[in-house]
């Protein structure tokens, strides 16, 4: 369970007092994500999602950008969470000493195994989301982006080769091939960065919501889709599905066409993207501290991931 900030009735009692939501009826904790704590809420007025920020993966000053896209997102018309504001019209406040929002509980379901409708759907849900966030006004930088990979992998040397012997030197050749080959001049803007299908919600075969923006920063739109396609179209036994992927893209270009520089760079940007989320779960592998009730994700899921990228995907050569 993603609970890392244990809350006391009298804390959350005094946190509603600025809202007009009512007394709590319920609070639980959410067993999901791994960097911040998350609670089911619900008062008088409804049902809403209380975020506690932690401070080892959330910078607060981070945090208006994310609360901002996605009121911005949610006035453009896209299922995203809206925060809620208090009685002065903030949404970031502060419980038990940290940084504290509130969101609207969005109805739909994630999928641990979706189909190729389902994954055509989500396609088309990202691209809706690239679509409502132009015309977003802040910026944040992807600090967890190709220029940082070096650097942040360099003190994680070593727990790499105590998971597999050699597997640092494996890496360091695919930092400098991603540096070498990384592409420039892509369409930029506001992306959601963790597009997982945990972070998804569908009514039957149908996009419903996306969630958890606390990755989100501006890049290449591209490469939201690379991390997507990383995220959506690898099977369990560590096979890229061919087939997937091309349901998923099908379904991004139906509302935004892919262009020919995007299309070609959709490789280089998937093994970006297979090593940044390798990079942060190496991290998280030795630093989830004690009690925090919370299973860290395997590194070397994706560590398998850029094997397959290694030997590169061909991924517009046939039917969607």
């Amino acid at each position: 369970m993603a609970v890392y900030t244990e809350i006391a009735e009298d804390d959350l009692a005094a946190f509603l007092e600025g809202f007009d939501l009512g007394r709590a009826t319920a609070f639980k904790g959410i067993a999901e994500g791994v960097s911040n704590s998350n609670y089911l809420l619900e008062t008088d007025k409804g049902r809403f999602i209380l975020t506690v920020y932690e401070p080892a993966r959330s910078n607060e000053a981070d945090l208006p950008y994310f609360l901002g896209l996605m009121d911005h997102l949610a006035h453009h018309g896209f299922p995203s969470a809206k925060p809620v504001a208090d009685r002065r019209g903030a949404t970031l406040g502060r419980i038990a000493g940290k940084p504290a929002a509130i969101v609207e509980f969005l109805p739909g379901l994630s999928v641990k195994k979706p189909t190729h409708d389902q994954r055509r759907s989500a396609g088309a849900g990202l691209a809706w989301l690239h679509q409502a966030a132009e015309g977003f006004p802040m910026r944040r930088a992807n600090n967890l982006g190709q220029h940082y990979w070096t650097a942040q992998f360099a003190p994680l040397v070593g727990e790499a080769d105590k998971l597999k012997p050699g597997l640092s030197k494996t890496i360091q050749n695919d930092l400098a091939l991603l540096e070498k080959q990384w592409p420039s001049g892509l369409p930029f803007g506001p992306i959601h960065a963790d597009f997982f299908p945990d972070n998804v919600f569908f009514n039957g075969p149908l996009f419903a919501a996306a969630i958890d923006f606390y990755f989100a920063c501006d890049d290449f739109l591209a490469f939201d889709v690379a991390v997507a396609l990383n995220a959506w179209c690898f099977e369990a036994d560590g096979s890229f599905n061919l087939t997937a992927a091309r349901a998923f893209l099908h379904g991004y270009e139906s509302r935004r066409p892919l262009t020919a520089a995007e299309k070609d760079a959709l490789p280089i940007l998937a093994h970006g993207a297979a090593m940044r989320f390798f990079l942060t779960r190496l991290e998280d592998w030795g630093a989830t501290p004690a009690g925090a009730l919370v299973k860290p994700h395997d590194p070397l899921e994706y560590e398998r991931k850029l094997a397959v990228h290694r030997e590169g995907l061909h991924l517009f050569d046939g039917p969607a």
